[in-house]
């Protein structure tokens, strides 16, 4: 670092300090904040916590300090809610109060400030670009118009399966092809286009420059600068990298699907919109939305749609390879239902509800978004008695809520069974605050409506035409969790053996 950098850095603490000193006890005065660790200027929290902000940590910080806490990290008040009441009163009593997104200075590259639906702020545009990305990707007639593509592509994946003498004796890693399906789902609704294999170039640069993204904003390796202002010079290249990797993805979004859609267009004429982003397109011509809009929702299927679904199914698996008494149970409940090597659809869903189970239990346990996409209340605000100040940063640990021993019957056991006895009425649509894998309000995932019928095709048909095992010399998989800035998946892609049935 250069002299200059010093100066300006050491001069910020000292009017950081003043000011933190000044503030603190001007709002210690004014209001009655939330329990938490005791900050200390400037730094608040961050010396005592960490970057590691996971729900584990945090729920470690709710048994010391209670349901609802607050930590200072640097200038950013961070709120924790681990009830369901109080998860009650943020996302649907107070949904229009606490209804805004927080962002960081990531996820500011990567949103374009909030030029997206996700990270938007509550208000106008958020109403408008909700309402234009509903009809063409989150409605019943978008399920039953591209289920039987999914359908298609889960044969796919149980074809070329059964095509690797590889995959029944040493195994595979089964999320590689997974995650092609994922794309080739998401991409049929986006663009009427779909990839032939892992190893088609387009693909190739897609996967990477995704993957990319997601490892650049999950990680908790920049939240110091993120908190700190004065700190924020030392990640001058973390965010001229994420930058970069900004620019190279809209730009191959531009490039290879929005201009190909829009000569497709061009030469068809507009005698019916044929895919999602046809719609899109359509308002950014009527003015509604502006390009900028059009490729940051992209940017948000591409990562909220393909990647958390993923990892869902990945969890999915591996927990059956775990329980093989589990697995044998879905796969007779399968085979009765169905009939043996009658494969799994969509409308069979109801008549299923084993694998209804095993998918609710599957959101519970590994929980892909364990704290919600972050809220954030505009003004100051009350919550459980306490006020919150404006602009802070409010998680709702939905992990806890779900995996809590005071609201759960033995949480840390993956039993499917809990969903067809005590908790026979709990749905994945957020009817009980205990459970709440998609949010629930104004602010919830409306991917819950594709997320759920492919989660019931994919797993109903990999458990139907393989017996799913660990690999030679395991008993079990590794299940070792791997935590982000408010994501969960796995940590090793574990190989998996798929050996074929015979019907």
């Amino acid at each position: 670092m250069d002299l200059l950098l010093v100066e300006k850095v050491l001069l910020g603490l000292f009017v950081a300090v003043t000011l933190a000193i000044g503030v603190s006890k001007a709002r210690g005065k004014r209001f009655k904040l939330p329990p938490g660790p005791f900050p200390v200027p400037i730094f608040g929290n961050w010396l005592q916590v960490g970057d590691d902000l996971n729900h584990r940590n945090l729920t470690a910080l709710a048994r010391r300090f209670g349901e609802v806490l607050l930590l200072r990290m640097g200038q950013r008040n961070l709120v924790v809610v681990s009830s369901p009441d109080l998860a009650r009163d943020v996302l649907h009593t107070q949904g229009v109060e606490f209804g805004s997104r927080t962002r960081n200075v990531v996820f500011d590259i990567f949103t374009g400030k909030g030029q997206d639906m996700v990270f938007t702020v509550y208000g106008d545009h958020w109403r408008k670009m909700r309402r234009i990305m509903t009809v063409p990707f989150f409605t019943n007639k978008v399920v039953q118009q591209y289920r039987y593509g999914w359908e298609d592509e889960a044969a796919a994946v149980v074809e070329d399966l059964r095509a690797n003498p590889k995959a029944g004796v040493e195994g595979v890693v089964l999320r590689r092809r997974l995650q092609l399906m994922m794309y080739n789902n998401m991409y049929r609704i986006m663009f009427d286009r779909r990839f032939e294999s892992e190893e088609d170039p387009l693909f190739v640069k897609l996967r990477a420059l995704n993957g990319e993204r997601s490892r650049l904003a999950q990680s908790f390796d920049y939240n110091y600068g993120d908190f700190i202002p004065i700190l924020r010079p030392f990640l001058r290249g973390y965010l001229k990298i994420c930058k970069e990797v900004k620019e190279r993805r809209l730009q191959l979004f531009k490039d290879y699907f929005l201009e190909e859609r829009k000569k497709l267009s061009s030469t068809k004429g507009s005698d019916g919109l044929k895919c999602a982003i046809d719609h899109i397109l359509d308002a950014e011509q009527k003015g509604e939305i502006n390009e900028d809009n059009v490729l940051y929702i992209v940017e948000n299927i591409n990562v909220a749609a393909i990647e958390t679904t993923l990892w869902s199914i990945e969890w999915g698996i591996a927990e059956l390879v775990n329980h093989p008494e589990i697995q044998r149970k879905l796969r007779s409940e399968i085979d009765t239902v169905m009939g043996p090597g009658v494969q799994v659809t969509e409308p069979d869903m109801p008549r299923l509800p084993y694998l209804q189970a095993v998918i609710k239990e599957t959101l519970r346990l590994r929980m892909a978004i364990p704290l919600l996409v972050p809220h954030m209340n505009l003004h100051d605000a009350k919550l459980g008695g306490y006020d919150i100040p404006a602009e802070s940063k409010i998680l709702v640990n939905a992990w806890y809520l779900a995996n809590n021993s005071n609201n759960w019957n033995k949480p840390e056991e993956f039993r499917p069974e809990r969903f067809l006895e005590e908790e026979a009425k709990v749905e994945a649509n957020g009817n009980d605050f205990r459970y709440l894998p998609f949010g629930v309000g104004r602010r919830s995932c409306p991917g819950i409506i594709l997320a759920l019928p492919i989660l019931g095709i994919t797993i109903g048909r990999l458990v139907q035409n393989f017996e799913l095992l660990p690999p030679p010399g395991q008993d079990k998989l590794d299940t070792t969790e791997k935590g982000g800035q408010f994501s969960l998946h796995i940590l090793k892609h574990s190989t998996i053996v798929a050996k074929p049935r015979v019907f």
